[in-house]
């Protein structure tokens, strides 16, 4: 299968402009009579389904939750990426293309990554306008702050719930548009099925999650916002609804899925405390900004903290290793997601790990309180201050900057993070992987089209922090009611496509067969038992650190434990009602097949790049080692059921940056 990326000709820097310029378009007496279906309703879902609304277009939108203010996009905590260089510190719509291209290991496509620097400058006016309470400076004027793999600032942000105030935002767009009739919300509905008609997608099969009813649900294109697979590990950060269904029922039925290995390993999660946690809480990055990682130099002092014996205050700097500073001197505790989780993976390994289980390592803001309370209490005049106002006027600084964050931190932990060190260890956050697309983010599906978190065309091999939900609403607001027209326009003389129509019965027959034979195996596990040794199997094997050992011998537990489940899974209750086990134990019936592919592909990529870590391929330093020779490209997978999967490339060119080995030192 040949892949075309259908990439504009011209200059990067013209490529978006001119394509705009010179695209198809839909009248807008003719867009009345299209509709469309978009599936999810977070930053990418909400923002896409508000503005083809405004444009005119019939939008369908639906969410499996009560409401579309509950997506996950609420979640995100740091901020959002913008080239609009506030700070007059050297940012630029190329600086921002470069960071992003370098930070995911020259592992995505040049076209894609500079249009989303490009448009990054006009999220934040649209997200102002909507009246997001973006952080300001005394004068007024919209605050920034840095994230790793940077030497700017161009990070805007609302204390440390970034996410809910964009998604509040996208949401009053939302609901203008459904209450002028142009938008079409279904709450509580879940896609089970892509339905496919002469080879271009027409509609969707939605399980009512109320009454357990199935509904056909028909357009002229499907647009898909349904997030990431992250947790295929059951132990993320992803809120525990989080799923892959959507985007895998559309593999199922012949969409590709890119990349599927590559997932975001994130340093500042609050480390595993028991086997009881169905879910991780995240850390936001920003607080890499002003806290310091450091685990104890001398193995006994670790052993006297884990026991309980020394406190970590009273250790001395000069017995304090902080390894990421001492690592990369360059970028220091700022540097990528991927590369601060494999230094503190290394240091807990080496037997400095300062929790019980030895998986945890120090984020200390102790001198950001210090210098913040000295310039604080200097700017109110304040001569010679004693050590407890300093500290008093620092601490009231960060709880401006972090005080939810902070809070948050020492509801779970029960410790001070203003008192005492935060505890950290690198979780599974974010997935670049995703479905297939080209340039006008459209599958090799026609009429299929994957936007933000669900596609896999921005990140490469892994994300820079804060660019996530410049993603979704760059997608969103800007890209997709351009290029849909690319396919709408060739489909006015269409008229509305009729849900009785044969595909659309043997869709819904295939998906009554699959619950039906989800309830009628009637063994003795539960799905919760099912979906933990999936993840711990995911995690061990192609989490962090993998081997062609490893992931052959997670293949073949992964395929056994998928027997298994189809063989011995309980779920309570019945199809055709309100079932919450039914829902889970088809999503993670999916979780099983995704994470076969990710092995897959995991194994066949024969390098390290950003979060993929083979350890067969790494430098003397411990750092990823690529081969551009022989694995530039997009590794597109097709699903074959019960076979190993087809791998389709897509060639990565890279013209106007020069592919080299990362360096943040």
């Amino acid at each position: 299968m040949y892949l075309d990326a259908n990439i504009p000709e011209g200059p990067l820097e013209e490529k978006w402009i001119n394509y705009r310029s010179k695209m198809n378009l839909v009248a807008p007496n003719n867009k009345r009579r299209i509709n469309i279906i978009v599936v999810g309703s977070g930053l990418a879902g909400a923002s896409a389904a508000a503005t083809l609304g405004e444009l005119g277009y019939n939008v369908k939108c639906f969410t499996f939750h009560d409401s579309a203010r509950r997506a996950h996009s609420i979640a995100a905590q740091g901020g959002i990426n913008a080239a609009k260089n506030y700070q007059n510190d050297g940012d630029s719509v190329y600086r921002l293309f470069y960071d992003t291209i370098k930070g995911g290991d020259y592992r995505s496509r040049e076209a894609n990554v500079y249009r989303l620097a490009e448009v990054s400058t006009e999220i934040i006016d649209q997200c102002v306008a909507q009246g997001v309470p973006f952080a300001r400076e005394y004068g007024g004027l919209l605050a920034n702050r840095s994230f790793g793999g940077v030497q700017v600032s161009r990070t805007f942000y609302a204390r440390g719930q970034t996410g809910q105030q964009l998604l509040l935002g996208a949401y009053q767009a939302l609901a203008r548009q459904t209450s002028l009739g142009t938008v079409q919300m279904y709450p509580r509905h879940e896609m089970l099925d892509l339905v496919v008609i002469d080879g271009k997608a027409r509609g969707i099969i939605a399980r009512n999650l109320l009454t357990g009813a199935l509904e056909r649900h028909a357009a002229h294109c499907v647009v898909m916002a349904t997030g990431g697979y992250g947790n295929v590990y059951y132990l993320s950060t992803n809120a525990m609804g989080c799923n892959v269904t959507a985007a895998w029922r559309a593999v199922k039925r012949g969409a590709l899925m890119a990349n599927p290995c590559y997932v975001q390993i994130h340093p500042t999660c609050i480390p595993v405390s028991g086997d009881y946690q169905s879910k991780l809480t995240l850390m936001s990055e920003s607080l890499r900004n002003d806290g310091r990682v450091w685990v104890p130099k001398k193995k006994e002092d670790v052993e006297a903290i884990r026991n309980g014996q020394l406190k970590p205050t009273q250790l001395s700097e000069e017995d304090r290793d902080y390894f990421l500073e001492r690592r990369y001197p360059a970028f220091g505790n700022l540097v990528p997601r991927d590369v601060a989780s494999r230094a503190s993976k290394a240091m807990c390994d080496e037997g400095h790990g300062v929790n019980i289980s030895g998986l945890a390592v120090y984020l200390d803001f102790a001198d950001a309180i210090k210098r913040y309370g000295q310039s604080e209490a200097g700017s109110r005049g304040i001569s010679s201050p004693d050590e407890d106002t300093i500290m008093r006027l620092g601490e009231g600084v960060i709880e401006k900057r972090y005080g939810n964050l902070f809070e948050m931190y020492e509801k779970i932990t029960g410790e001070d993070p203003y008192k005492t060190p935060m505890k950290i260890y690198p979780a599974i956050h974010y997935t670049m992987g995703g479905l297939w697309v080209d340039y006008n983010l459209e599958t090799n599906i026609p009429g299929l089209f994957a936007l933000g978190e669900c596609n896999f065309s921005d990140h490469g091999a892994n994300r820079l922090g804060a660019s996530a939900l410049m993603q979704g609403l760059a997608d969103g607001y800007f890209i997709i009611p351009y290029t849909i027209g690319q396919f709408l326009s060739g489909e006015i003389r269409t008229p509305a496509i009729d849900p009785d129509l044969s595909e659309f019965k043997e869709a819904e027959r295939d998906t009554r067969t699959r619950l039906e034979r989800l309830m009628n195996v009637n063994g003795s596990q539960s799905v919760e038992s099912f979906h933990r040794r999936l993840g711990l199997t995911m995690w061990d094997f192609c989490g962090m650190s993998r081997s062609a050992e490893g992931l052959t011998n997670a293949k073949e537990v992964v395929r056994s434990l998928r027997d298994e489940f189809w063989n011995d899974v309980y779920v309570p209750g019945k199809s055709d009602q309100f079932n919450p086990e039914l829902e889970k134990a088809a999503r993670v019936a999916d979780f099983m097949e995704l994470g076969e592919m990710m092995i897959e592909d995991a194994k066949h990529r024969e390098e390290s790049c950003g979060g993929h870590f083979r350890e067969e391929y790494q430098t003397g330093e411990g750092e990823a080692l690529r081969n551009d020779d022989d694995f530039a490209y997009v590794a597109a997978w097709q699903w074959l059921d019960g076979k190993d999967s087809i791998l389709h490339k897509e060639a990565l060119h890279f013209d106007n940056v020069e592919l080299k080995t990362r360096s943040y030192k």
